[in-house]
């Protein structure tokens, strides 16, 4: 079986991988270009780019999957299948059209839930218990073609999206194996999706991690694990940047403060005998902060921040 297996980040490198260990013919892979990053802006290879390169995989980086010369050149690979996994592209159907079985995608949800870019933050932020991978084939609409496979697992309390994506890039890896040689054998009928139960899920920019202190601390706590490892939930201390990188909802009770405007939101608060250090007044309760890292430092935990910064016990983070 010829495949041409197209992705970007980090969830897409285990698939190909598993692919390649287990004797699948991968003629190309196609992942976005190199984009500037860091402080420097220097150029920056995807992760799928560097997985492929380190297997000996021929790379293409079209800026578009709309351009004539990208369907011609697919073409000539002469897939069985494309798979799809975090691609970053809408494929325009020509090139949908191209291999015999299909462009199969994996998608980090249980579908129809959580169609679009940020499916497993959406699960987080949602309070999911539970969410899963769905193996299906790729139509022109965002992630609305048939199913042809669904793995469930469960989600943990302190599963961060970086956590919850490394699980469900195996789960995928392992389901995808098993879908495949039954999709070639023709044992597979697509189920096509349930629209009522749809739901969709956005890109998420990077100011979406400023904390609004009025919030609830249960709200609070589902943004800091769903926005790990981008953009990450931040408050500001002093003109800098301070990300709270791990955090709990407590009760009230966990602080008896002395003065009325001790219970403000934002106002941080002495935490005893916790593992959070330190916690800060929410629109219902507490946030206790366990892990931070002010900008321009090192990561630690909130207790080894607080033995720098005395004064920080009693003051009033503004909410973003």
């Amino acid at each position: 079986m010829k495949i041409v297996f197209m992705g970007t980040p980090g969830f897409a490198v285990t698939p190909l991988e598993q692919l390649v260990d287990n004797d699948y013919q991968v003629v190309a892979v196609y992942t976005q270009p190199d984009r500037a990053a860091g402080r420097g802006r220097s150029l920056v290879a995807p992760p799928l780019k560097k997985a492929a390169l380190s297997r000996g995989l021929p790379v293409m980086q079209p800026d578009s999957m709309k351009h004539g010369p990208v369907a011609e050149e697919l073409v000539g690979l002469q897939p069985d299948v494309i798979v799809v996994a975090a691609f970053g592209q809408i494929l325009p159907r020509p090139v949908l059209n191209i291999p015999p079985l299909g462009c199969v995608n994996i998608h980090p949800s249980l579908l129809p839930r959580y169609r679009g870019t940020a499916p497993v933050p959406g699960a987080i932020l949602n309070g999911d218990t539970f969410t899963g991978v769905s193996i299906m084939l790729m139509d022109p609409g965002m992630d609305t073609g048939p199913v042809l496979s669904r793995a469930q697992i469960p989600i943990a309390p302190a599963d961060t999206t970086d956590s919850l994506m490394s699980r469900l890039s195996l789960i995928g890896a392992q389901t995808l194996l098993d879908v495949l040689p039954r999709l070639a054998r023709g044992e597979l009928f697509p189920q096509p999706q349930d629209e009522a139960g749809a739901t969709y899920t956005n890109i998420i920019s990077k100011d979406a991690g400023g904390i609004d202190w009025n919030l609830s601390a249960v709200d609070i706590a589902r943004r800091v694990r769903a926005f790990q490892p981008w953009p990450v939930c931040y408050a500001s201390w002093q003109g800098r940047q301070l990300k709270v990188l791990e955090a709990v909802h407590l009760a009230m009770e966990a602080v008896s403060p002395r003065e009325e405007d001790s219970r403000e939101a934002g106002r941080v608060v002495a935490l005893k005998g916790r593992t959070a250090a330190f916690g800060v007044i929410t629109g219902d309760c507490i946030l206790g902060v366990v892990r931070v890292q002010m900008e321009g430092k090192r990561v630690m935990s909130a207790a080894e921040f607080l033995h720098g910064q005395r004064e920080f016990i009693g003051a009033v983070l503004p909410s973003a």
